[in-house]
């Protein structure tokens, strides 16, 4: 009779264990509602800091529905990127691929249940490698959009079923995809990409919520890798890599969306022509005079010095004498930021209304938050300060989603300010916990089930 007793205490034991961590990775927003919450939100602050308890119940409690329903309120997470499933992959790694899905996913359901955002974004490097066939960035895509967002995928099994090879697998046609580009480019006419829209909140009737993809390294490749195929599949799965959306054009309040692959604005290129078009999305988007504030979602970092982030300016290039593959010879590898003169040009060219504004960029993993001061000649400088006599325009860097940087949620906050005429945007980092946290809650909750469903034995 002594083993089943021990059970018993045992089994008590693992259920207090498992349901103080459920409590935690389910409520941690509560843990510190300020940071974990819309500038916009309300709590006595003097109570939170005197009574965390207090404060923790209280914003469990708290309604989180709109008290300023005007302010756009906008999700944004960074570098999920998510690994593949092969043949040959060991069923531990598959374990833990598919426990990472969740773990990413957790975090979103929970930050999105709590405040309801707006926009949801995801600042690239969706994946964790551009060099993968089709089939596999289709599955990684599947997984992507329904493990992690909970989003409907019967679209993309339809678009299987349209573009597949011969063994049944996802296949993008990406040659007549250059070609339509290439009609587009050398065409009699100006060039028409259909880059703009206008109010748009969701892109289905089932959301309540605009999901927004940022292109990354990871997805199509630096612009010495990247391709036609590349850039076809991307835009086929995930959505277009330029665009803008204005809402409220032609009054005051007047703010817009602009989502830029800045992937693709310096070489040595191997597909110069992409280059061209993204440059013509720019001089498109300049053209328009838009008289509004801008949220700017790209993902390398503009140009800074090295020392006011985790990554100085770095650029790579393919060796002359490349003999893997010769044709990339001389052609940019990698990058850490924009250049300093591409990084003039494409401020100038988004921020030229000289109306206040934001930038959300992802790629470097720790995160970093820089302001962008304007001088009277034009010319941008990076700086942790703000120079008050000149625009200034602050860029923030989204610490990444993955578990080992603690499951970071960026959260930005829009709100129109009445009495100066202008929108003001700020932002709060929450973290959830490293990702044996969520593991550990997982198992202990399983074997606890376990114990419990077995319990007639003792």
């Amino acid at each position: 009779m002594a083993l089943p007793k021990a059970i018993k205490k045992f089994t008590l034991l693992l259920t207090a264990i498992a349901l103080i961590f459920n409590v935690y990775i389910y409520t941690y927003p509560s843990l510190n509602p300020k940071q974990c919450s819309w500038r916009c939100f309300e709590q006595d602050a003097k109570q939170g800091q005197s009574n965390l308890i207090f404060s923790y119940f209280n914003d469990i409690l708290h309604s989180h529905d709109d008290k300023n329903p005007n302010d756009v309120k906008l999700m944004a997470l960074g570098d999920p990127q998510i690994k593949g499933i092969w043949a040959n992959t060991p069923y531990i790694s598959r374990l833990d691929t598919f426990g990472n899905d969740y773990y990413l996913g957790h975090i979103f359901r929970t930050m999105y249940n709590r405040l309801k955002p707006s926009h949801v974004v995801v600042m690239g490097d969706l994946f964790s490698s551009q060099w993968i066939g089709d089939s596999e960035f289709f599955n990684r895509t599947v997984r992507y959009t329904k493990r992690l967002f909970n989003r409907d995928v019967k679209w993309l099994y339809d678009l299987q079923e349209e573009h597949h090879g011969d063994d049944g697998t996802y296949k993008v046609n990406w040659v007549e995809w250059a070609d339509n580009l290439n009609k587009i480019r050398t065409g009699d006419r100006p060039m028409n990409f259909s880059f703009g829209y206008q109010d748009i909140y969701n892109w289905t009737s089932a959301e309540n919520y605009l999901f927004i993809n940022v292109s990354g390294n990871h997805d199509i490749g630096y612009s010495g890798d990247a391709t036609y195929q590349h850039m076809a599949r991307y835009r086929e799965l995930l959505g277009k890599d330029n665009y803008w959306i204005e809402y409220n054009a032609g009054t005051d309040n007047a703010w817009r969306i602009i989502v830029l692959n800045d992937l693709l604005l310096e070489g040595p290129a191997l597909q110069p022509e992409l280059l061209e078009t993204n440059w013509e999305f720019l001089y498109q988007l300049f053209e328009r005079k838009f008289e509004g504030s801008t949220v700017l979602l790209t993902h390398i970092p503009f140009y800074k010095p090295s020392g006011l982030c985790y990554d100085g300016p770095e650029f790579r290039y393919y060796p002359e004498d490349y003999q893997r593959e010769p044709y990339k010879s001389k052609l940019l590898r990698s990058q850490n930021h924009l250049s300093a003169e591409a990084s003039n040009r494409v401020l100038n060219l988004i921020f030229d209304a000289e109306k206040p504004g934001i930038i959300l960029t992802g790629h470097d993993h720790e995160g970093c938050e820089t302001v962008y001061n304007k001088d009277d000649k034009g010319n941008w400088t990076a700086s942790k300060t703000t120079d008050p006599k000149n625009l200034n325009i602050k860029e923030i860097t989204v610490r990444s989603m993955m578990g080992e940087y603690h499951g970071n949620t960026g959260l930005v906050t829009g709100h129109f300010n009445e009495a100066t005429r202008q929108w003001e945007w700020s932002f709060n980092l929450c973290p959830f916990s490293i990702q044996h946290i969520w593991w550990f809650t997982k198992v202990v909750t399983i074997i606890t089930g376990f114990l419990w469903s077995s319990a007639f034995f003792f």
